[in-house]
């Protein structure tokens, strides 16, 4: 059998979601937008590796006893007794929609460091994914420049989801020059509608997509929230809607389709026509819509057997 797995690099966040758009109560939660891809791999199927810097205080024991419960594997991840694990407040509007109200991170400098990456695991993974959540910080991007070279040393798919958060980044100059740099690098890039206007400084979906192309992303997808979302390969651009659902709470769906794509090119590898990428953005979609059906990013139960059977029926039409 050939490599198999999914590599998720990022830091590991304890969420304190607001129950309700009052926002005076709060549900604490495992969190972070590549905790939430890998355990939505794992939940798909897929072996899937978690890379963080860890602590050894109670928040740090809950954290990964909550990632070993949802059967990642954390042995490459690195632990110190330094290390406090960040936290993000998470408010809710009447709409359901979430927004970042604030961070709380009492070690910024504590993040997983180049020279503690591990080769071995990015030679027995098909996938690297990861994120510009920690980005900012120069000594987490030269971790994540490091991952890139290991991926591309042992022919990993890239996938990248650019999950920017302003108020994480000096300005948004370094930020959009920061994330700008790493596109080049990613064979997938996920991109919501409005990170495609900021990096491009545009109002105009298509003027977007157009300055993007001097990256030659090799598959494009821009999620567009209750629309649906445009995957682009080759130049050629696909729209799939998004299904209707009851959204309570929107935090993660996002996470929830970057893990639905990266599931479909582990299974099925690197789409060749347009009805099979079609076939990979429409489950993504699916499993996105469903994630939004409870309160927490992680916290919706949905029937993924179904959701997967429908995408093997979908992708057989597609051959």
């Amino acid at each position: 059998m050939g490599k198999q797995g999914v590599i998720s690099l990022g830091e590991a966040f304890v969420d304190f979601i607001s129950k309700d758009s009052t926002n005076t109560e709060y549900q604490q939660l495992l969190g972070g937008a590549t905790v939430n891809v890998a355990v939505g791999t794992r939940r798909l199927g897929i072996p899937t590796a978690y890379l963080c810097k860890l602590g050894t205080d109670e928040t740090s024991q809950f954290v990964e006893a909550e990632l070993r419960k949802e059967g990642l594997n954390t042995e490459f991840s690195v632990r110190t007794a330094s290390k406090n694990i960040c936290g993000v407040c998470v408010h809710i509007n009447d709409c359901g929609d979430r927004y970042f109200h604030s961070y709380l991170n009492q070690t910024p400098d504590e993040v997983l460091t180049e020279d503690e990456l591990s080769r071995e695991v990015f030679e027995q993974s098909r996938i690297f994914y990861y994120g510009s959540g920690t980005l900012f910080h120069e000594k987490a991007k030269k971790t994540s420049e490091t991952a890139i070279k290991y991926a591309k040393e042992f022919q990993n798919i890239i996938a990248f989801d650019a999950n920017i958060r302003l108020k994480r980044w000096e300005s948004e100059v370094q930020c959009r020059k920061t994330v700008s740099s790493f596109i080049r690098n990613a064979d997938i890039v996920k991109l919501a509608e409005d990170e495609l206007n900021f990096l491009t400084e545009t109002n105009s979906f298509e003027t977007g997509i157009e300055k993007l192309s001097q990256y030659r992303i090799p598959f494009l997808f821009v999620t567009m929230g209750r629309k649906g979302a445009i995957a682009v390969m080759n130049g050629d651009k696909v729209f799939v809607p998004a299904p209707a659902v009851e959204a309570i709470d929107t935090t993660g769906a996002g996470d929830a389709f970057m893990s639905a794509l990266l599931y479909c090119f582990h299974e099925k590898g690197l789409p060749a026509k347009m009805s099979q990428l079609t076939a990979y953005l429409k489950f993504a979609n699916n499993v996105g819509a469903a994630a939004t059906t409870e309160i927490g990013s992680l916290s919706a139960e949905f029937d993924l057997a179904e959701l997967k059977r429908q995408f093997q029926n979908t992708f057989n039409e597609s051959v």
